[in-house]
């Protein structure tokens, strides 16, 4: 009986032992709150142990923190691993937000934020309250952190980064890799002139030594006005290696979109050499409104049925994660 009761006590251990506490919360200021309730869906659902299993849009329901207008959970999902998620204002995957680009996941046709948990520490990991269908936190800035681990072994505890924006310590951010060489991290912070450098592990001695042309104080700098993605520099260089893993996140080419503003119907049409869009139209607060997903063509008929007067934007990217985005009125 004692050794059962052992081998249950272990077994208990061993399952918690990769457990970790994740809040996910966001800000639903300027929202009209839907009456079916706020939620998450996410690639962390079955893990968390909500029934449906993954990317269910009703089962994971955040709960208002007092009287403020952020709606939060806090579920328990092994560490050590990326997950991918959205909110959604209502219960119905289509009231899902509009994820701007510079927070998604973004490569292979991919529109999801994400958040990578790479702590076993007895604390609950919270990126913040961002605003449904915005970058970052009230009163913050997203900046994301790029670095080109090429012609690098890089270190069994990982590539980090640390900045005077996080209190130089070179354990505290770790980054992930979606594609192949190419590490990153998202990082909010009020705006500002910041400095920083990454680190190929989580000790001092392991950091970059950084060439002089692009140096401030041995480090470096970035003026932080606005969400900004960084290009992906070379471990240790100026600029990017000589080839790069990241994906081409240049610009898509809307050559017309006509009428506009629209009295019956627009004609979108997308100058690029690739077939297949997705295609999103958005009202002013980031609701998609209608959506294309994988539209094969480069010419598109919107309807104005069923849309009410005002001001849209429509968003499109391509499974080369080209985007682009305009506006479009209704009369």
């Amino acid at each position: 009986m004692k050794k059962n009761i052992v081998i249950l006590v272990l077994l208990l251990i061993a399952g918690n032992t990769f457990a970790k506490k994740v809040k996910f919360a966001a800000d639903f200021s300027g929202q009209i709150i839907s009456p079916n309730g706020l939620h998450v869906t996410g690639d962390f659902q079955t893990l968390a142990g909500f029934s449906g299993g993954d990317w269910q849009s009703n089962t994971t329901t955040l709960t208002q923190e007092g009287s403020s207008n952020i709606y939060s959970i806090v579920v328990d999902i092994p560490a050590f691993a990326k997950y991918e998620y959205k909110f959604v204002n209502g219960d119905q995957f289509y009231e899902a937000e509009f994820v701007p680009v510079e927070s998604r996941v973004g490569y292979l046709f991919n529109d999801n934020r994400w958040i990578y948990v790479d702590s076993l520490s007895n604390d609950t990991s919270f990126v913040g309250a961002i605003l449904f269908g915005g970058n970052a936190p009230a009163g913050l800035t997203l900046v994301r952190f790029l670095v080109d681990m090429q012609g690098q072994t890089v270190s069994p505890n990982g590539v980090h980064m640390a900045g005077n924006f996080q209190g130089w310590d070179p354990a505290q951010t770790i980054l992930y890799n979606f594609d192949a060489a190419v590490y990153e991290v998202i990082a909010y912070v009020t705006t500002g002139t910041y400095e920083y450098k990454y680190y190929n592990g989580n000790i001092t001695g392991t950091e970059e030594v950084i060439p002089g042309v692009c140096s401030v104080n041995s480090n470096r700098e970035i003026v932080v006005s606005a969400d900004i993605v960084l290009p992906a520099v070379c471990f240790g260089a100026c600029a990017a290696c000589t080839s790069t893993g990241i994906k081409d996140q240049s610009a898509i080419v809307v050559s017309s979109l006509y009428p506009n503003p629209v009295i019956d119907y627009a004609t979108l049409e997308i100058n690029d050499q690739l077939t297949m869009h997705t295609i999103y139209l958005t009202d002013l607060n980031g609701r998609i409104v209608r959506n294309y997903q994988n539209y094969s063509g480069n010419t598109l008929k919107i309807e104005k049925e069923g849309l009410s007067s005002g001001t849209y934007f429509v968003k499109i990217s391509n499974e080369r994660n080209q985007i682009a985005s305009t506006k479009l009125i209704i009369q």
